[in-house]
C-alpha cells in the first residue's frame, strides 16, 4: 500500500500567513447614533405623549370627582352660605337653623315639636291640628331637634318610608314660629 495518495495536505505558502486579514467596511458594527429619529423613535415618542396625556386627564378627572364627593352635604347643592345647625345661644321667634335654602327640601310641615318617636321611628314628633293621624315623626341629620322641643316650628325636609309611622321626615331646615308654643288641642 502506498501512503502518498490517502490524505493529501494542502500546501500553504508562508507569504499567505503574513498577510493581515481583509475586512469589508460594510460588515463592521458602527456605534448607535441616537440623534437620528427613525420609525422606532417616533413610535416611542408617540406612546410617551399618549401616556402623559392619559395621566393628566385621569388626574383632572379624579380631582373633579373627589371635589364633587366632598361637596355633597345633607343640606343639598345650594348650601353655599354658612349655616347654624345647633343654636349656640338663645333661640328667638323667626330664627332659622339648617339649610338657608327653602327650595332644597320639597316637604314642609308646621306644628308643635315634642320629644319622642313611635316605636323607634323618629326621635321627635310634630303635633298638628287634626289629631294623631296628622302627626309627623322626625329625625334630623342636620340639627339637634332637642333644642326646639316645646316650640311651635315650621320644618322642611325629606319624607322617608316608615314601618309604623304615618309620616317620617328627615328635617333639613327648621324655623322657629313661637318659642312659647302650645300643643294643639285634640278633638
Amino acid at each position: 500500500m502506498s501512503v502518498e495518495n490517502q490524505n493529501p495536505v494542502p500546501e500553504i505558502e508562508i507569504s499567505q500567513l503574513d498577510e493581515s486579514p481583509k475586512v469589508d467596511n460594510n460588515s463592521v458594527l458602527k456605534p448607535l447614533d441616537l440623534s437620528k429619529k427613525g420609525p422606532d423613535m417616533n413610535l416611542a415618542n408617540k406612546l410617551s405623549i399618549l401616556l402623559i396625556v392619559t395621566a393628566v386627564i385621569a388626574g383632572v378627572g379624579t380631582g373633579f370627582g373627589l371635589n364633587k364627593l366632598s361637596a355633597k352635604s345633607p343640606l343639598g347643592k345650594n348650601s353655599n352660605q354658612p349655616i347654624s345647625v345647633v343654636p349656640s345661644n338663645g333661640i328667638n321667634n323667626g330664627d332659622v337653623f339648617g339649610s338657608p335654602d327653602e327650595s332644597t327640601f320639597k316637604d314642609t310641615a308646621s306644628g308643635y315639636l315634642e320629644k319622642g318617636g313611635l316605636d323607634g321611628e323618629g326621635s321627635h314628633k310634630l303635633l298638628r291640628a287634626g289629631g294623631v293621624s296628622q302627626t309627623v315623626y322626625l329625625t334630623s341629620s342636620v340639627t339637634d331637634l332637642d333644642k326646639f322641643a316645646g316650640m311651635e316650628v315650621q320644618i322642611w325636609g325629606e319624607t322617608f318610608k316608615a314601618q309604623k309611622a304615618g309620616w317620617l321626615m328627615d328635617v333639613g331646615r327648621i324655623q322657629v314660629v313661637n318659642t312659647q308654643g302650645q300643643a294643639p288641642v285634640e278633638e
